[in-house]
C-alpha cells in the first residue's frame, strides 16, 4: 500500500483530488482506445455529488478559497476546458459508489442495490420467506 503524500482539510478539495485521479484514468483509458484503433469522440462523463467541486473545475479563475488545493490537481479543469471530460452533478442519495464505500441504513442500502439490478439469490422467486411448515410440507410432497 502507498503511503498518502497529501492530507486533505476539506471535503471540496478531496472530491477534486479524486475527480483529479478520475479524469487522469479517464484519459489513460482514451489513449488505450486510440492505440486500438477505437474511436470514442464523445466526452467521458463523470458523476460528482460535490458542488463547490464542480465549481472550482468549471471556473478558470483561482480564488483565493482555492489556493491550497495544487496546481497539477487543475487537471481536470483542463480535461473540462478541451471537451475530453464532462462533469455532472448527482445527489448524495443517488451516489451508487455510496452503496461501496459508506455505512448505510437500510433503506438507502436497499435503494441503491436496486439501482445496481442486484438481486438476493437466496429470496425464493415468489418473494416471500418460506416458513419452517412449508419447507416440511414440500418434501412430502
Amino acid at each position: 500500500m502507498e503511503k498518502q503524500q497529501v492530507v486533505a482539510k476539506l471535503s471540496t478539495e478531496t472530491e477534486y483530488r479524486a475527480m483529479s485521479l478520475a479524469a487522469s484514468e479517464a484519459q489513460w483509458l482514451l489513449y488505450l482506445l486510440h492505440d486500438l484503433e477505437i474511436p470514442h469522440s464523445q466526452p467521458v462523463v463523470m458523476f460528482c455529488d460535490n458542488q463547490s467541486a464542480l465549481h472550482i473545475a468549471a471556473n478558470s479563475v483561482f480564488h483565493e478559497r482555492t489556493k491550497h488545493i495544487e496546481v497539477d490537481c487543475h487537471f481536470v479543469r483542463e480535461k473540462v476546458e478541451s471537451g475530453i471530460l464532462h462533469l455532472i452533478y448527482i445527489p448524495t442519495t443517488s451516489q451508487i459508489a455510496d452503496l461501496f464505500t459508506k455505512s448505510l441504513s437500510p433503506n438507502p442500502f436497499q435503494n441503491l442495490v436496486g439501482k445496481l439490478g442486484m438481486l438476493d439469490i437466496h429470496i425464493p422467486a415468489c418473494g416471500r420467506l418460506l416458513k419452517s411448515n412449508d419447507i416440511k410440507e414440500n418434501e412430502e410432497e
